[in-house]
């Protein structure tokens, strides 16, 4: 074999490489960071499940109240082609009801109905101690209360008819540009980008799958991203549930996922293409702590009072300083 031969190859993997990591630590010299109108650090999952009935009007006030900055809520469609906050679509656990939302009509069946779930304690009464709305809303009456509010929506179903109703929904509200849209089936995603591309999105499963890939094969600074949003579950929350106990494998998947996704590196090149990093759901101190660390752009909990309590301890301002500082 030539001397030439084995120069070529060579030469054109080490410009490959060295493009590659330029463009990684320089990503606008190729990409136009996107702008965001979104600075929420401070998110409360279906607005405080843990410290409130969750998907519920009165958790969300609360978490407002507390100085949450953004909501996370999911939406499903009933019978009557009512678009509901909602995370299950089958009714039992948060009701006690044997029904399913798509079987259910809203006026007559499920709006009578009130959630059962809170994980400890309501902290959210104090907002309403004699009759707390724990109705499950429409997702109108959502927007109509928190007009200006960020919220993070989750479309729980690869349903066109729900996703053009939400969508609609959105616009008839004007907000397109506080509303970060997804699910972690990536189909939602790309349907949403496609009908409505001012909406930001959130990469789904197999977004992140293809996030992985292309930063391990050096190939990312190259390729351009349609969502907006990486809304990552984190590894350590992952690992303290009780259901791992005794499950070796699954818990080395999982830190070998921790390990490959849960990359500052990574955090940093995304941030400068302008795209904003969350970490749910997390609910402890060690997390809150971890994720400060991280330097990411938000964090998901279900104590919205506690996350607000620990920042303030902190000293850290979430209203006109970042809360979570980077170097870039």
């Amino acid at each position: 074999m030539s001397t030439l031969a084995i120069a070529l190859p060579l030469s054109l993997f080490g410009g490959y490489v060295v493009a590659s990591a330029v463009l990684f630590r320089f990503p606008n010299l190729l990409h136009l960071k996107k702008k965001s109108s979104i600075n929420a650090k401070l998110i409360a999952h279906r607005g405080g499940a843990a410290e409130g009935y969750e998907n519920t009007m009165t958790a969300f006030k609360w978490a407002r109240e507390v100085g949450m900055e953004m909501l996370e809520l999911d939406c499903q469609l009933t019978r009557d082609k009512q678009v509901v906050v909602s995370h299950d679509d089958d009714l039992r656990r948060v009701t006690g009801h044997e029904a399913t939302i798509q079987e259910t009509d809203y006026q007559v069946q499920l709006k009578p109905l009130t959630s059962m779930i809170s994980q400890h304690y309501c902290l959210c009464l104090s907002i309403c101690p004699d009759c707390p709305d724990r109705r499950i809303p429409l997702l109108r009456e959502v927007f109509e209360e928190f007009q200006d509010f960020p919220i993070n929506l989750d479309i729980k179903r690869n349903d066109d008819e729900l996703i053009e109703k939400v969508l609609e929904l959105i616009k008839e509200y004007k907000r397109e540009k506080i509303t970060v849209v997804g699910n972690f089936n990536s189909k939602i995603g790309v349907k949403v980008h496609k009908k409505a591309p001012d909406i930001p999105i959130i990469f789904g499963m197999t977004g992140m799958l293809k996030l992985v890939l292309l930063t391990y094969t050096g190939l990312l600074p190259f390729v351009p991203l349609m969502e907006s949003y990486l809304e990552v579950p984190t590894g350590t929350l992952i690992n303290d549930l009780e259901f791992l106990e005794g499950r070796s494998v699954l818990k080395a998947i999982l830190r070998v996922y921790d390990f490959l996704v849960i990359r500052p590196c990574l955090f940093r090149h995304l941030q400068r293409r302008g795209i904003k990093i969350y970490l749910w759901v997390l609910n402890s101190e060690r997390e809150w702590n971890r994720a400060i660390k991280l330097k990411v752009d938000g964090i998901m909990t279900d104590y919205p009072s506690k996350l607000k309590n620990f920042c303030d301890v902190k000293g850290f301002s979430t209203s006109r300083d970042p809360l979570l500082e980077r170097d870039h």
